[in-house]
């Protein structure tokens, strides 16, 4: 990777309804140009829309939310498709999925984050709450110096960032 070329994140969730599309809004945010986000799924909603709340909450950070919409992950398997450094799963299941294989073989993590669409009954708050916490985990990656930007060791990087010990300051990597 290429410290003056901006690192590509494709952030991965089965619906890309919520999680993702918040992880691909903080980090375009926080990234300040350094960082290009990305989000898909592999089973996107039908008519592309967010979930609301996953907007609402975003909007009240007053993060961006414009052009975000929910797509496949299909669209990044095509060779006209954006080259990835770092491919982040945000849910269980979808780390669990056969992913398509993508161009150049990104580094790979996994930041395990509960659907705030299963949980709390669809409080604006379970959605808020989600967004705080895939925070800590993008503000960790994005405050990475570009000497930890090489596709060996932000993948390294990028998984301890995902373990329940890997984002606190002087913690071992797994």
């Amino acid at each position: 990777m290429n410290p003056s070329h901006p690192v590509h994140v494709l952030f991965l969730c089965n619906s890309n309804a919520a999680r993702s599309l918040i992880a691909e809004s903080l980090l375009d945010h926080l990234g300040k140009g350094r960082f290009l986000a990305y989000s898909a799924g592999h089973a996107p909603t039908p008519d592309g829309k967010p979930d609301p709340r996953a907007i609402e909450a975003l909007k009240g950070a007053g993060l961006p939310t414009d052009g975000l919409r929910s797509k496949s992950w299909d669209e990044y398997g095509l060779a006209s498709a954006p080259h990835m450094d770092l491919v982040v799963t945000l849910c269980d299941e979808a780390a669990g999925e056969t992913c398509p294989v993508w161009p150049g073989q990104p580094a790979a993590a996994h930041w395990s984050h509960p659907d705030p669409r299963a949980e709390g009954g669809g409080d604006i708050d379970v959605f808020v709450k989600t967004m705080h916490a895939i925070r800590r985990h993008v503000e960790l990656l994005v405050n990475l110096p570009d000497e930890r930007i090489d596709r060996l060791v932000i993948e390294s990087e990028a998984r301890r960032i995902g373990t329940p010990a890997g984002g606190e300051p002087g913690s071992p990597a797994p």
